[in-house]
């Protein structure tokens, strides 16, 4: 079989290329529309290391499972606008400081409690409530600019904020601001992190019923569910299973042999060869791309001159083009180019320079050489310790070691530590470390804040700088569009400069889907919905 392209599936609101390619596998019988059982293969490592609660989790999949259950007060759709959901309608106060949500009157929680102004302030000062130890949603319900939830009725309800907070809208479309059942916040919310039945309950379309820790997620239909984002109803299959299958081809296996009706995260370089009848949708997420964090306030990379260096010493173009087979653009900004407010004159503006690179390390001091080639100065070795959260796919694996080759040839030694989340922790806590890596998924670019203010919960690069901090509280602050954008592209041009995070390729969610499943839909960050889907 030739290769194959991949189907993007992308916002509207993205400028970009669009392919479109159904690649052919073998058919498995199905279930009737109203019964019926869809499998679904995801990734799913660390969900049982007390990431089952997207108000706390700062994983992607915590959401893209739990989606399944928690509902938002409204939805964000392709173009950027937003719909009604839980909440018919919605006024906003003239300074962006206070969101009036109108609520449904008819959503009750899978346990029985009834959805209403009651519980929306339950969830939402549970997440700011320091014990809960939330860090993502805490921020996307503005952290410190909160003020409160006002139950004004039983189906009004108001949330305030000390200052302007433009990001709101959004967050709110999110799982991280979903609702939990308020029993549930009463009785069991510790035990939220480890989740399971008659724990992770909400007013979603489907159930959790059962829990096998690093095996699977069984949820059932939601018979009662009248309330879809789009006027939808209880969903038209009655089970979704999630098999948690962390090897990448393990998943690309099971949607092709049909034990699997759908996989995520699968890696582009199996996604052209699943045979016939599997349909490859990708999806670039908005976001933060995946980088690197230079960590400057711990060791070498407190000199502008090092870490400039160290992002024209890596030969970023050839290396993503490879590894990622063409599926992946390199990343030139700290914004994705399909998030709004992306700054596309930044690209082309720092490729590779080797000779950049070794002149900026001269002038930086690192002259010397010991026997293996590494750049020495007053004795010390220049090298930079790089700490990686587990599991690492094959292919980020393949980067980091081109990376690692590449900076080598300058002089520039770079050790990597694959460890376990606990592990992981207890370096980044202190930040005795010299770079990491991740990418980010979100459609707001407020998510710089978290990476770059000083004061920011993923500041992992140690940013402390009063006029970034102010563009980054005047971006969060200000309601017109053309003006955040234009905030953004300077806080995009400062990091090209400074070289506080070095972007290095925009991934794309990519999910391949057999030929049973019709109608499957995806959120802006390519999270599949299952609203609409038959299982033929």
């Amino acid at each position: 079989m030739p290769a194959a392209s991949v189907r993007r599936l992308l916002p509207a609101a993205a400028i970009v290329a669009v392919t479109a390619l159904a690649l052919s596998a073998c058919a498995t019988p199905g279930g009737q529309d109203g019964d019926g059982e869809v499998v679904w293969s995801i990734e799913g490592a660390n969900l049982s290391a007390g990431h089952m609660d997207p108000q706390v989790s700062q994983l992607d999949v915590s959401g893209t499972v739990q989606r399944a259950v928690l509902d938002s007060l409204v939805f964000q759709e392709e173009d950027g606008t937003f719909s009604p959901w839980l909440a018919t309608d919605w006024t906003v106060s003239d300074d962006s400081t206070e969101y009036t949500f109108t609520l449904r009157d008819d959503v009750t929680f899978t346990d029985g409690e009834p959805f209403d102004a009651a519980a929306v302030k339950a969830n939402f000062d549970r997440i700011v409530d320091p014990e809960t130890a939330s860090a993502q949603a805490a921020s996307m319900l503005g952290a410190d600019f909160y003020a409160g939830t006002e139950v004004v009725d039983d189906h009004t309800v108001t949330v305030s904020f000390t200052q302007p907070y433009a990001p709101f809208l959004q967050a709110a479309s999110t799982p991280q601001l979903g609702f939990y059942s308020p029993a549930v916040l009463a009785d069991s919310a510790d035990q939220l992190k480890a989740g399971g039945p008659g724990i992770t309950v909400g007013t979603g379309p489907f159930e959790l019923t059962e829990y096998t820790p690093d095996q699977e997620l069984v949820y059932t239909r939601n018979d009662d569910y009248a309330w879809g984002p789009h006027g939808e109803g209880a969903p038209k299959f009655e089970t979704l299973r999630v098999e948690i299958q962390p090897e990448a081809s393990v998943r690309a296996g099971v949607v092709t042999s049909g034990e699997a009706d759908l996989a995520s995260n699968i890696p582009p370089n199996l996604a052209g060869d699943l045979g016939d009848g599997v349909s490859v949708d990708s999806v670039e997420y908005p976001g933060l791309p995946y980088s690197l964090y230079l960590n400057e306030k711990y060791g070498v990379f407190a000199d502008d001159k090092v870490r400039q260096a160290f992002a024209r010493g890596i030969d970023i173009d050839p290396a993503v083009e490879e590894i990622f087979f063409g599926q992946f653009p390199r990343a030139w900004s700290v914004l994705s180019s399909t998030t709004p407010g992306y700054d596309a004159a930044l690209e082309g503006t720092w490729a590779f320079d080797p000779d950049e690179a070794n002149r900026l390390l001269d002038a930086a001091g690192w002259t010397e050489r010991d026997t293996d080639g590494i750049r020495m100065k007053d004795g010390a070795r220049l090298s930079a310790r790089w700490i990686a959260w587990t599991p690492v796919p094959d292919d980020r694996a393949a980067l980091a070691n081109a990376i690692q080759s590449d900076l080598k040839k300058i002089g520039f030694e770079v050790e990597r530590e694959v460890l376990e989340p606990g592990a992981y922790n207890e370096q980044y806590g202190p930040k005795t470390f010299d770079l990491t890596d991740w990418g980010f998924s979100g459609v707001d670019p407020d998510f710089l804040r978290a990476h770059l203010h000083t004061d920011g919960f993923q500041n992992a690069s140690q940013v402390t700088d009063p006029e970034v901090d102010g563009l980054l509280e005047q971006a969060v602050a200000t309601s017109d569009q053309d003006q955040r954008n234009a905030i953004y592209t300077q806080l995009q041009e400062w990091n090209a400069t400074y070289t506080a995070i070095v972007p290095l390729y925009s991934p794309s969610a990519i999910t391949a889907v057999g030929e049973r499943i019709d109608g499957l839909s995806y959120d802006l960050y390519g999270r599949p919905l299952f609203y609409d889907v038959t299982v033929g």
